[in-house]
């Protein structure tokens, strides 16, 4: 009988216990609702949550979205620091945060029992070393709210036991979900002014934001400069808490943005300090304005004063407005910025001493007109359409010639005095981000310029040379699609490769030499089977061609991300398609191999002259022939010729000689064409008029070859055969070589023999 009263007692002290601990969890979720921010859950409430566990430290972290990492603070002294850890398997609250899952660890220098939890779990024994503090046990459990991560409590060494208990394990739990709905109720309560991105992401807390307010009145600095100078919060991330809060895309001070000053006709400078906009660009239908704040009634004056349908606004900080004003300042004179002629004349150029010429030091490359020269030339190549500019100096000559490629061919736009020649340089190293002070050795940049709300995208290549420093900027593309159909391919090449690049797997080859259109067409192939369906993977070098729906990745060959890499990688990211830049080397092109004989659409390029070239070139990298014989599904060949101009080229009826001498460089198959020597018979010679700057050529097409891996083709290819016999059995299947590809073309009046014959050889 008093064995069975002790038991009923212990049973009652049991049960006030359990009631005592409850009302101390209770008591904990009151405090944390209760609390004013979040910074003091975070710190003044620790001591509260660690005595239900009995543990000997805590650390409660929030998720920042933006940098894919944990966040949390604590006190040292009188000031506040913060620690971050990434979200990933490699640390234990990383893992809780990476795979939402809670640990309950009791020992974390076992790397036994962590390899078990997770393969790449780590504890990083650092920070023991350096505190003299031995961590042992660990719980730690996501911070969730409607199914997302708002953060991770983790607590460290259960004082009374060499273990965390199941009942610690509810707790835990609990009291997460308990500040998930704090931390969410904390953020909506915040979320009153321009800056509700940077709270919500805790890049910083609601007192520190109080704090930079109070900062920013006493100082009578703008809150934006406070933060990134007192609290080092980053320029983009201003940015972005702007342009969430706004609506609208968040613009930084950029000597790339050319603002025409024309575009200031009627409104003077100082009125734009004040109010504090300025015009990005305006045409009838649209103007874009930079504003500080898009909110502001002010935004009814610009309407009176802009003359546009549409008005968008673009968000700025103060600063930059400022600094795109004085810069528009600076460059308001009489001249106007669309005459090179002009911008020369104003230089005023004497003639330089060969020290001043050779040293280029008589002139500053931040000069207005040097800047405005700069960003004309610029203007002025994308507008006729150039693929390239070069800068060439010359001593002997003592001038700096500018040349525009444009349709493939280089043409003389401007000479400039040699003077200019390194200031011109220095500008661009400027714009590019380029070391202005080396001289001896190459250098590679880029450039994104805008001019009337167009983004002008260039790659730099600096040389040095006997004459000085060379500058080749190359204009990238305009990231505009084109359909298959306007490749021009015949009408052979056009319905046999689209339907052997609508298969299921398999390899598809474009190649030619560098500037031929390979990635235009691999892109036009991609546009066509580029569905919901689809998962396409890109590797390239660099993406000059977006596409929505693909999944692109520009290789950094620095950091040893080439397109080898980036293939195994997509092999991992369960792809339908894949694309890669180029197979320079026998790694790439076997995993390209591979990748299409499990499964997968491969489409790739390669430098060499013909399809059938292609095969050898591959199978001497070391590629089993048998292997790609089962993996090539075609090989298309291309080269990039310059078509007559629409608006000038000549008619003319040929001589039968020059009749006869087409139809024989076609071959064999010319009675195919279905065209006859006739006293109407006529081809098209260029004459030349101003809309092709009098050189009779504008604007280039594609000419082709297809080899498509037919059974007796791959048999060919299995036993290495030559490229000469592929080709005889392609073209019995209906290939035509490049070059009749081209001469079929100058039957149907788009180039002539002498453009075919500069991009191709005669087979």
């Amino acid at each position: 009988m008093a064995a069975q009263t002790k038991t009923e007692a212990e049973k009652l002290q049991e049960l006030q216990r359990q009631i005592q601990f409850n009302e101390k969890v209770k008591y904990v979720a009151n405090s944390i609702h209760a609390a004013n921010n979040i910074t003091e859950i975070l710190i003044k409430l620790s001591d509260n949550i660690l005595s239900l566990f009995d543990a000997e430290r805590i650390t409660i972290y929030l998720t920042d979205t933006s940098k894919k990492e944990l966040v949390s603070k604590y006190l040292v002294g009188s000031g506040i620091k913060e620690i971050r850890v990434p979200i990933s398997p490699t640390s234990l609250a990383g893992y809780t945060a990476h795979s939402g899952k809670m640990i309950n660890i009791a020992d974390v220098y076992n790397d036994a029992e962590l390899a078990k939890i997770d393969p790449q779990l780590h504890f990083n024994k650092s920070w023991d070393e350096k505190s003299g503090f031995r961590t042992k046990q660990v719980l730690a459990s996501p911070i969730p709210f409607e199914n997302k991560l708002l953060g991770v409590i983790q607590l460290i060494n259960k004082k009374s036991s060499t273990a965390f208990t199941k009942v610690d394990e509810k707790v835990i739990i609990e009291i997460a979900r308990v500040l998930g709905i704090a931390f969410r109720n904390q953020f909506k309560m915040v979320h009153t002014t321009r800056f509700d991105y940077l709270i919500s992401h805790n890049i910083v807390m609601d007192n520190e934001l109080k704090a930079a307010m109070v900062a920013a009145r006493e100082q009578k600095k703008d809150v934006e400069i406070i933060l990134m100078e007192n609290y080092k919060v980053k320029k983009k991330d201003i940015g972005s808490s702007l342009s969430q809060f706004y609506g609208c895309k968040f613009v930084e001070y950029s000597t790339n943005i050319f603002i025409p000053k024309e575009l200031l006709k009627g409104i003077n400078l100082p009125y734009l300090k004040k109010a504090l906009w300025v015009p990005l660009s305006v045409t009838n239908d649209k103007a874009v304005i930079i504003i500080d704040n898009p909110k502001d009634p002010k935004v009814m004056e610009i309407k009176s004063l802009i003359r546009a349908r549409e008005i968008e606004y673009q968000v700025a900080l103060k600063d930059d407005i400022l600094k795109f004003l004085q810069t528009l300042e600076m460059d308001t004179r009489d001249v106007s910025p669309g005459s090179l002629t002009d911008i020369l004349a104003e230089m005023n150029v004497k003639e330089a001493s060969e020290t001043e010429a050779e040293t280029g030091e008589t002139i500053d490359e931040n000069e207005s007109t040097i800047v405005r020269l700069v960003n004309q030339i610029i203007i002025d190549a994308s507008e006729k359409g150039a693929s390239d500019i070069h800068i060439e100096p010359s001593k002997a000559k003592k001038t700096t010639s500018i040349r525009f490629r444009i349709d493939g061919v280089c043409i003389k736009h401007l000479e400039v005095p040699f003077t200019h020649s390194k200031p011109i340089v220095s500008r661009i190293k400027i714009m590019s981000s380029l070391d202005i002070a080396e001289k001896r050795m190459p250098q590679d940049g880029k450039i994104k310029f805008i001019f009337k709300d167009k983004v002008i995208e260039l790659r730099v290549a600096t040389l040095p040379t006997v004459g000085g420093e060379d500058v080749v900027l190359r204009l990238l593309g305009s990231s505009e699609l084109m359909p298959l159909e306007a490749l021009n391919l015949s009408e052979w090449n056009y319905k046999n490769f689209k339907e052997t690049i609508a298969s299921p797997y398999g390899m598809i080859l474009v190649v030619g030499p560098t500037g031929s259109g390979k990635t235009t067409t691999l892109h036009s192939a991609l546009g066509y089977i580029n569905t919901p369906a689809r998962k396409i993977w890109t590797a390239e070098d660099p993406v000059e061609i977006t596409q929505e729906g693909l999944r692109q990745l520009e290789v950094k060959p620095k950091i040893e991300l080439d397109f080898a890499r980036a293939m195994r990688a997509f092999l991992r990211a369960d792809p339908d398609v894949i694309m890669v830049g180029e197979m320079r080397d026998h790694e790439t092109a076997s995993i390209g191999v591979e990748a299409s004989l499990t499964g997968h659409l491969v489409f790739s390029t390669l430098h060499t002259n013909s399809a059938a070239e292609t095969v050898v070139r591959l199978i001497d990298m070391g590629i089993d022939p048998f292997n790609f014989a089962d993996a090539i599904l075609c090989i298309l060949a291309q080269r990039l010729v310059r078509t007559l101009c629409k608006d000038c080229k000549e008619p003319y009826h040929p001589a039968k000689d020059e009749f006869d001498y087409l139809s024989k460089a076609y071959g064999a198959y010319f009675p195919e064409l279905g065209i006859e020597y006739t006293d109407k018979f006529m081809l098209h010679k260029p004459k030349g008029c101003d809309n092709c700057n009098n050189t009779g050529y504008r604007g280039r097409t594609g000419i082709h070859e297809l080899l498509i891996g037919t059974k007796p083709v791959k048999a060919l290819i299995a036993k290495k055969a030559l490229a000469d016999e592929i080709r005889e059995q392609a073209m019995k299947e209906g290939m035509r070589t490049v070059y009749q590809d081209g001469v079929a073309k100058i039957f149907k009046g788009l180039t002539d023999h002498k453009q075919v014959r500069s991009v191709c050889m005669t087979q």
